[in-house]
């Protein structure tokens, strides 16, 4: 599963789950507890994920081992799912939707003490783990990632050193100029949209809070213009214009295609795409099978600056939750909470640990060389940001505006980017003034 990144920033949104109450009776706000004595921990339970791939290759059969080691009497079985949210959303209009799963981005958060357990407060788990407040309700947690991501600029360097340009650019016009290079020295394609992909183009609303190295961005979006002058979004949107107005992406974006950008960038076709921390592995991995060296691949931060430092953000994953109608919630509860605290599912995806005492990946090392910041983005308005891009259809979260502002810059839609982002103010702060922010 390729989309995890743009998935996990869609924690609490706003969409209803038409028929479904998720009432547990007794068992709504119900608790998951952690297990006392593991040797006493027993019962079968489903867990539901989106890596059909480690399914598929017997990866979750071999954490599910490692696992048994520490509770012997706990049978995992495993689902995966290639259109997860669309099947687990109508899983849901019934309580027979694993006892492990992920948290669909349809569920409004506030109503998650309706379909997950309590994992416990927030007060105390934050104490031990990052992003808590991403699903946290009254007080109380109801998920827990496993991983965490941080956006940026996936690149090869080769390519890059090739055009003359050996420095992360810090502005946005600097990384133009830099794109420029590549096409006039090198045959790479200097930046590619994945446009047909679509949610490829979603993540760059992960630009938010990077670009002014704000952990208040979250809830700027809530209250504020995203596209005021100068704001976040607006930064982002506007570079990703100027990209494509300046025939620096793919001969056609319509024709794009995600699994093939992955070969050819390790391979120096393609020089520049803007996805996550979550990306490199499988390009790496590209890079093997096509012979060529994995070490070519780069991580760069978005083109910005606060007081002379580059930020990024750091999010998420897709959420880990106990069904509140599960029979075995103890099992449940042990295997987030070894998948979490022992499992080498992070390391082998070089992922961010949601563990605070836990080292950065490999993979961010030139981040910390380099003193790059990593910010966590305050989620408390989060539901907040979901309604009204429910609202006001802008859907920051979707691939669609992002796709017409693509068109947009290649002259396929009319208009001007001034219009095209003044049409995305109103609608947004419409909706505000409509909710009453």
């Amino acid at each position: 599963m390729n989309r995890r990144t743009v998935l996990a920033m869609a924690v609490g949104a706003v969409l209803l789950i038409p028929g479904c109450t998720g009432t547990g009776g007794s068992s709504k706000g119900a608790d998951a507890k952690a297990p006392d004595d593991p040797s006493k921990v027993s019962g079968t339970i489903k867990v539901l994920t989106v890596r059909t791939d480690l399914v598929q290759d017997g990866t979750m059969k071999k954490y599910a081992a490692e696992f048994n080691k520490t509770y012997p009497k706990v049978k995992v079985e495993f689902e995966a799912l290639t259109n997860y949210e669309a099947e687990v959303k109508i899983r849901m209009n019934t309580e027979n939707y694993g006892d492990v799963l992920l948290i669909p981005a349809v569920i409004k958060k506030a109503d998650y003490p309706k379909f997950f357990a309590s994992l416990g407060t927030e007060a105390e788990r934050s104490k031990k783990y990052r992003f808590t407040d991403y699903t946290t309700v009254d007080g109380k947690v109801y998920g827990q990632s496993p991983i965490g991501v941080a956006p940026g600029f996936l690149y090869n360097k080769r390519i890059w050193k090739e055009a003359g340009v050996t420095a992360w650019p810090t502005t946005p016009a600097e990384f133009l100029q830099d794109l420029k290079a590549i096409k006039a020295r090198t045959d790479a394609i200097p930046y590619y949209t994945n446009f047909a992909a679509g949610w490829t183009l979603t993540s760059w609303t992960s630009v938010d809070g990077a670009v002014h190295c704000d952990p208040q961005a979250t809830t700027k979006l809530a209250e504020g213009d995203p596209w005021a002058e100068g704001a976040d979004l607006r930064v982002g949107d506007t570079l990703l214009h100027d990209i494509v107005k300046a025939g620096l992406v793919e001969k056609d974006p319509t024709t794009s295609n995600w699994e093939e950008s992955k070969p050819r960038t390790a391979k120096g076709e393609i020089a520049t795409q803007w996805l996550g921390t979550w990306a490199i592995v499988q390009f790496q991995d590209a890079a093997r099978k096509a012979g060529v060296n994995p070490d070519d691949i780069g991580f760069m931060p978005f083109p910005s600056q606060t007081d002379g430092t580059f930020c990024a953000t750091v999010a998420p994953d897709y959420n880990q939750a106990v069904n509140v109608h599960s029979k075995y919630k103890e099992a449940a509860r042990a295997w987030i909470d070894w998948f979490t605290d022992k499992s080498t599912y992070g390391k082998d995806n070089l992922a961010i640990s949601p563990l605070k005492n836990a080292s950065m990946p490999e993979v961010l090392k030139p981040y910390e060389e380099q003193g790059v910041k990593l910010i966590e983005v305050d989620d408390s308005k989060g539901a907040q940001v979901k309604q009204v891009d429910s609202d006001s259809e802008v859907g920051i979260y979707a691939p669609e505006y992002r796709q017409n502002l693509v068109d947009l810059a290649r002259g396929a839609r009319k208009g001007s980017l001034d219009g095209f982002l003044a049409d995305l103010s109103k609608r947004w702060t419409d909706a505000q003034k409509n909710l009453g922010s």
